[in-house]
């Protein structure tokens, strides 16, 4: 029987060189489509024009402590008048708390995806969102690799917008945080990042239908800074 041209290429390390290339080219096409506009998301912002974003500084040593909290934007200001009008259609959303579940959300989903654990991202996360996410995690296995995500902290969560179209609700929360984050191939060694702890800036949406009885917010879109 003839031999496959996988088989013809040679032994197992090329067949795992074509492996990390198919996951490289997802990962790429992960913050491609997470970087899309979607639901009510601002337009991306040019690096440099916001606080934080651009390269993170890496942080000798151990993580900094919490700086920024979770600042909730005036009523009175135009985002606040954005957020009351979710409350108006919801009477059950209160920003205060809702920033305080974002940040756990943000803990859970930024972990399960490291670990693979599909059955909690699915949970968390838009069908599209979720698609693109379980894409990567397919290709990393499919390659031997695995992924090491430690959030050390989070500096700060704060609402950068929201919009109530009708009865769909979406609210971009600004995370910045502490983390270290390391892709190891099949044999443990380091492949993408490092153990350095690196200051992150992360632009998230989620998105939910305020007249639903599912009251979960899911992540339907989301980009690094």
């Amino acid at each position: 029987m003839a031999n496959s041209p996988l088989q013809n290429l040679g032994s197992f390390p090329v067949a795992l060189v074509l492996f990390g290339a198919i996951a490289l080219f997802l990962i790429l096409r992960l913050r491609s489509v997470l970087g899309k506009r979607v639901g009510f998301e601002k337009p991306p912002i040019p690096p440099g024009q916001m606080p934080g974003f651009g390269a993170g500084p890496i942080i000798e040593g151990q993580a900094s402590p919490v700086r920024g909290g979770r600042p909730v934007p005036d009523p009175r200001s135009a985002l606040g008048e954005r957020l009351m009008s979710i409350v108006n259609a919801d009477p059950n959303f209160d920003p205060p708390k809702f920033l305080a579940d974002a940040e756990n959300w943000f803990r859970v989903i930024v972990t399960a995806f490291a670990a693979g654990d599909r059955k909690t991202l699915q949970n968390l996360l838009s069908p599209s969102v979720y698609q693109t996410f379980e894409g990567v995690i397919a290709a990393r296995e499919a390659a031997g690799e695995r992924h090491r995500t430690e959030i050390k902290s989070i500096i700060s969560t704060a609402i950068e917008d929201a919009q109530l179209i009708s009865d769909q609700a979406a609210v971009i929360v600004r995370f910045v945080s502490d983390q270290v984050n390391v892709t190891l191939d099949a044999a443990g060694n380091p492949l993408v990042g490092s153990e350095a702890v690196t200051e992150i800036v992360d632009l998230w949406t989620f998105e939910r239908t305020v007249k639903s009885k599912d009251s979960l917010w899911r992540l339907a879109a989301a980009r690094s800074g």
